[in-house]
């Protein structure tokens, strides 16, 4: 390597060592702009949310009208509020939970004990791509049988990037409770809403079939997932 001239007169040394500086000082600036912007390769991967927003009221960003127009309506609490909601904003991920009390819409007395509930959550994953572990989460109930009943899962299509149900069925015929749970993924958004329903004798409506709880669970969901889009 040619060494730098050293001429006795004007800091030739100098100059070079100046310019030497210069140029290092030059290549860690550049290399910190390549690094922050992740020009070579940051293993961050940006949340694809889409236009998904953050709601501190999921139960207000919700659409109930197709389990109302499938003859339900919100219980009157005399313990507490209905529906019930609760949230919280995180870097990580964001949380959202609504859950509500129902009743037959042709209840009118105190000798009705049918009920049903709707719980339901969703979230906003910030940092981490939660479509790896999604189609286990539901595919999991499989394996979860006792002698009276089993899950049947699901894959549905028309709602989000990915979505199943879970449908609790029974082992004998004559039931009078129903468990379905449908789980949606769009991007790295989650949502999870399940439905549990238990029909008195007395009852002028009787425990849907998991199918119609399916398609009622899935017409909620589209439009609770649009509402959260604006």
């Amino acid at each position: 390597m040619p060494m730098p001239p050293t001429g006795s007169g004007g800091g030739g040394g100098k100059g070079w060592l100046w310019a030497l500086g210069g140029a290092v000082v030059a290549s860690a600036v550049w290399a910190g702009v390549v690094f922050s912007t992740g020009g070579f390769g940051s293993s961050e991967e940006k949340a694809d949310l889409g236009s998904y927003q953050y709601a501190s009221n999921l139960c207000t960003s919700s659409d109930f009208s197709p389990i109302e127009n499938a003859s339900f309506k919100e219980k009157t609490s005399t313990s507490g509020t209905n529906p019930q909601h609760s949230s919280s904003e995180d870097p990580a991920m964001d949380s959202m939970t609504c859950n509500v009390d129902y009743e037959p819409s042709s209840s009118s007395t105190g000798g009705d004990y049918s009920s049903a509930w709707l719980y339901t959550t969703a979230y906003l994953h910030r940092k981490t791509d939660p479509t790896p572990e999604f189609k286990a989460t539901y595919m999991s109930y499989k394996n979860q049988k006792t002698s009276t009943t089993h899950y049947k899962v699901s894959k549905v299509s028309g709602v989000g990037d990915e979505a199943y149900v879970v449908a609790q069925e029974y082992e004998s015929s004559s039931n009078t409770s129903a468990y379905v749970i449908l789980g949606v993924r769009d991007g790295w958004m989650t949502y999870q809403t399940t439905w549990s329903q238990y029909a008195s004798s007395s009852s002028g409506t009787p425990v849907k079939s998991n199918t119609e709880i399916t398609e009622m669970l899935k017409a909620s969901a589209k439009g609770t997932l649009e509402k959260l889009q604006k």
